[in-house]
């Protein structure tokens, strides 16, 4: 096992900046999930952990060693690519054991470590077939056994469930935490999917343009999001965002929908309010919003409704409702669970209590 400290990690090609002064710190043992859309520079992050592109600037640290000229196959890492990349000609047993044979492990060395692999991915009864005649959830678990096998104290895994169907995803997911319980080693996994990070993570980490914009466990940034990015990016659906301003501690939305707020605030003329799918309600007896969708999924229904202003929002209910599409509205905003953000997308936390201040300071 092995603790990770990134420090200032820059990446620049030319004069384009992809990975933006990154801080990270992950203890051992623990599954780190890097998460943020297409071209934030998640998988460039992993690759100069891999040692497989060149840090412009920073330090990084395995087990307390800056390795920034450490060469790859002298990191203590395995990784786990999108793409399985089997060698078709080998057997699983010869693709499990391929790396320990270039390491010239001794030849039952390398049998007995295969085997433990197998076993731990209920491989054993596929060990002779060949890659073509594997089903892709096969595949990948030869592909983290290939891995597993050298013992590592670091597995990166970039983006390894992508290629799969549903279903086997999350059979995939239940595996990999299984697999990190039983090996203990330190996982750094990267995806675009915020419900694996979600499912998985011991901690996320939110990358944003090539900037770290939150760290922390799963919930809590689900519950506390820093900013509008994380807010919207972790949940789904995302966040509902209505635009307005705050006077006298109300929200006044632009989409006629005023909010009662439970802590006291600055006045802004800027702001968008936060509100999850889950906390709001429908109020049969308004008419602001049209309901324009609505998804029926048996334990939830989604309904989707749109004011005049083209400002739209999804709630989610419990079960089934009588709600019908073309129908007429109004929303109750549970005000206790808000979140504000001002022009530039920071959060904007409730004014101090002054009097407490004083106290505290005394």
């Amino acid at each position: 096992m092995s603790q990770i400290e990134l420090i200032n990690i820059k990446k620049q090609f030319e004069n384009t900046e992809i990975v933006k002064g990154v801080d990270i710190h992950i203890e051992k043992g623990e599954f780190a999930v890097i998460v943020g859309p297409s071209g934030c520079g998640k998988s460039t992050l992993l690759r100069m952990i891999a040692g497989l592109e060149d840090i412009s600037s920073g330090e990084l640290k395995i087990g307390g060693q800056v390795v920034n000229h450490v060469s790859p196959d002298k990191r203590g890492i395995a990784m786990v690519f999108q793409s399985y990349a089997l060698y078709p000609h080998m057997t699983v047993a010869e693709n499990i054991g391929f790396a320990l044979s270039l390491q010239k492990v001794d030849k039952q060395e390398i049998k007995q470590r295969v085997k433990e692999a197998a076993e731990m991915l209920e491989l054993t009864a596929l060990l002779k077939r060949k890659p073509a005649e594997l089903s892709g959830g096969q595949r990948q678990r030869v592909a983290i056994g290939r891995a597993i096998v050298k013992r590592p104290q670091l597995i990166l895994f970039d983006e390894p469930l992508s290629n799969l169907d549903a279903k086997l995803r999350v059979q995939m997911r239940a595996e990999l935490m299984r697999l990190h319980r039983e090996f203990g080693s330190t996982v750094i996994y990267v995806t675009h999917d915020q419900v694996e990070a979600m499912t998985m993570a011991q901690k996320i980490i939110v990358l944003n343009q090539g900037k770290v914009a939150q760290v922390g466990k799963p919930m809590a940034l689900y519950q506390q999001p820093d900013n509008q990015f994380v807010a919207q990016f972790i949940g789904i659906p995302k966040m509902n965002l209505l635009p307005g301003a705050i006077k006298d501690n109300r929200f006044l939305g632009e989409c006629n929908q005023d909010v009662s707020l439970t802590q006291t605030y600055h006045n802004a003329t800027l702001v968008n309010l936060g509100i999850r799918p889950e906390h709001v309600n429908i109020d049969h007896q308004g008419n602001e919003w049209n309901v324009i969708l609505v998804e029926r999924l048996g334990v939830e229904t989604f309904i989707h409704v749109k004011a005049n202003n083209a400002q739209q929002v999804v709630v989610r209910l419990e079960g089934n409702t009588d709600v019908a599409e073309g129908q007429r509205v109004g929303l109750i905003i549970n005000p206790e669970v808000c979140f504000l953000f001002d022009e530039n997308g920071e959060r904007i936390h409730p004014k101090l209590d002054v009097l407490n201040v004083v106290q505290n300071s005394a």
